[in-house]
């Protein structure tokens, strides 16, 4: 049976809280459903504390402990939430070992979803944490991108953000670059939008196309590929893709991505408008046929 995201996630968890003296802390981490399963059924004695439901309290009590060499990982369980969690961690966290010499490494596991849940709780919100220094933040989709992640995690003292997406959980299948000699368009995509991009690319790819997927892992820092900036210009055309607002992240990479490079930049994310609680008022990620109008009606 192959291994999916959710259990990888799982097995991580454990053996941070029973092999390396780590903490899961965060609010209803034991409540039914275990944070989409990706938890395993541990408790206090075993290093998985719950917090109040006091949203602004979480992030000090996560730095708290941190900073007394717990690592902790701090379950934010909608990426919205940081609005109300954030400030003690990109004002404390990420800035001490700069500021004061005292390392503060600690793992915010921040998870995305949409769908029905209001203008707070959904979507990614990674760009809240991206133009403060001190962080990393990756967004790992599949099962070995998130192992890689915990051993860089633990070999650093840094604050890592990691986003992740409930609609990766149930993923068991890496997801490698689509490359082409000479390709149409180039494809940067981020989180959940991945999975979109690659369906796009197969599509069009019946009908012709060459579209190349590049896809986008470590957020911050960003570093630019050889392999990404040679497809990109060959293709002279790309697009930066993320379940976040564009005016962020997006078009931050897509600046980086085209440094230098006489090439047609794009973004696609999340729509200007705040999303609502029923499908017709819904604020969702570029889905597939949405990319493919995009690529259509820029290669016309």
């Amino acid at each position: 049976m192959s291994i999916t995201l959710r259990d990888t996630i799982k097995d991580t968890v454990r053996h941070h809280l029973t092999k390396e003296n780590g903490l899961a802390m965060g609010q209803c981490l034991t409540a039914v459903g275990w944070v989409g399963g990706t938890l395993p059924e541990l408790y206090e004695e075993d290093g998985m504390v719950e917090l109040s439901m006091a949203d602004v309290a979480g992030g000090g009590f996560a730095v708290g402990a941190a900073l007394a060499g717990r690592r902790p990982m701090y379950v934010i369980r909608y990426q919205g939430f940081n609005w109300f969690n954030a400030p003690m961690i990109i004002n404390y966290a990420a800035k001490s070992k700069e500021i004061w010499g005292v390392p503060c490494p600690m793992m915010v596991r921040s998870i995305a979803m949409e769908g029905g849940i209001g203008p707070v709780a959904g979507s990614s919100h990674h760009a809240l944490y991206y133009r403060m220094p001190g962080v990393k933040i990756v967004s790992p989709m599949t099962p070995k991108e998130y192992a890689i992640m915990y051993l860089d995690f633990m070999d650093s003292d840094d604050v890592l953000y990691v986003s992740e997406h409930r609609g990766a959980y149930g993923n068991t299948e890496e997801l490698p670059n689509i490359e082409y000699n000479i390709p149409d368009i180039v494809l940067f995509p981020i989180s959940i939008t991945r999975f979109a991009a690659v369906q796009a690319a197969k599509e069009l790819e019946k009908e012709g196309y060459r579209v190349a997927v590049h896809h986008i892992v470590n957020i911050k820092p960003f570093q630019p590929s050889d392999s990404d900036r040679n497809a990109l210009m060959r293709a002279r055309h790309g697009i930066v893709l993320d379940d976040d607002y564009v005016d962020g992240i997006a078009k931050s990479l897509a600046f980086d991505l085209s440094k230098g490079i006489n090439a047609d930049m794009h973004v696609m994310g999340l729509k200007d408008r705040s999303a609502g609680f029923y499908p017709q008022v819904d604020n969702l990620p570029p889905s597939k046929d949405e990319i493919i109008a995009k690529i259509k009606e820029i290669l016309k």
